[in-house]
């Protein structure tokens, strides 16, 4: 079986793009309320995808099933997986968010099996096993070493399940092409809930300064834009429950972007979990999906 190469680099490189909100969304949130900053992020964001959708000659006029996803990815995985973390991350470590994020896989997974019919090979089952593994090890350490706002972890899981149900509804929002206009729109609708939520719940306030603007610019442009059309060709390619293994890279690049901008301590368990981790990726890929059923394909 050979691999396929062009998705790994792709997942590799959404990985780290995504990793690396953690760290910034941090360096955002210490200094202004975490919805309000989100949702002038997705505005953002979403104006510029469209804009340039409409010059490359993308149509509003999605069909019903782009619609519907479209709706759903911007609930699921903008307003709740994103806005839940970016609250939780005020008082939890940007690597720790990133941990339980990389849960993401099995949670599709289970998800898929349970409501979709999809099926997970043995080897592929063992590698998100694998994977689930290392994040335990690294995350019992956190815990066990005291200090962890809890809530924080149960806001930061609740959206990880979120967000594996936005995973499932990416193919739908992709198949009937216009796919930086569905980026684009889906964004929007994160960011009326955010900035709706925000308004009744936030007192707003920015304490600006240049490492603040470089954070909200960066996320605006990686994380934000290219990660997600990044993202979106992904699963089109290998489907979600292969797509969905690179959150695995999370912990690896997670902790080491924290460690960097913001001096997070790397533990020697978290270096033993990111390599169990990274033997799961390798099972998950080398595992060969089945088919699609008709339901699967639509």
């Amino acid at each position: 079986m050979t691999l396929d190469l062009r998705a790994i680099a792709m997942g590799v490189a959404f990985a780290l793009m995504w990793s690396s909100a953690f760290a910034t969304a941090r360096i955002i949130v210490a200094d202004a309320p975490p919805l309000m900053a989100l949702a002038a992020r997705f505005l953002i964001s979403g104006l510029i995808a469209i804009a340039v959708a409409r010059a490359l000659g993308q149509s509003w006029r999605l069909t019903p099933a782009q619609w519907r996803a479209t709706a759903v990815f911007g609930l699921c995985q903008n307003a709740l997986y994103l806005g839940l973390n970016f609250v939780a991350m005020q008082r939890i470590e940007a690597s720790l968010a990133a941990i339980i994020a990389s849960t993401m896989p099995l949670l599709v997974a289970g998800l898929g099996w349970a409501f979709m019919g999809q099926r997970v090979r043995p080897l592929g089952l063992a590698g998100l096993v694998a994977g689930l593994a290392g994040v335990a090890l690294i995350m019992g350490a956190r815990v066990e070493g005291g200090g962890v706002w809890l809530t924080g972890l149960a806001l930061c899981a609740a959206g990880a399940l979120a967000a594996s149900v936005a995973t499932l509804m990416v193919k739908g929002a992709t198949s009937g092409g216009n796919l930086l206009m569905v980026v684009g729109l889906q964004m929007l609708v994160g960011a009326v809930l955010l900035g709706a939520v925000s308004a009744a719940a936030e007192t707003w306030f920015l304490r600006w300064s240049p490492a603040w603007g470089a954070a909200f610019a960066y996320q605006i442009l990686v994380p934000g834009l290219t990660a997600t059309l990044v993202w979106f060709a992904l699963v089109g390619r290998i489907g979600a429950v292969r797509a969905s293994t690179f959150h695995f890279l999370n912990p690896f690049f997670g902790v080491a972007i924290a460690a960097l901008l913001l001096g997070e301590r790397v533990r020697l368990l978290d270096l033993a979990g990111v390599a169990v981790i990274m033997g799961g990726i390798l099972a998950v890929q080398l595992s060969r999906a089945p088919a699609p059923s008709p339901a699967e394909a639509r």
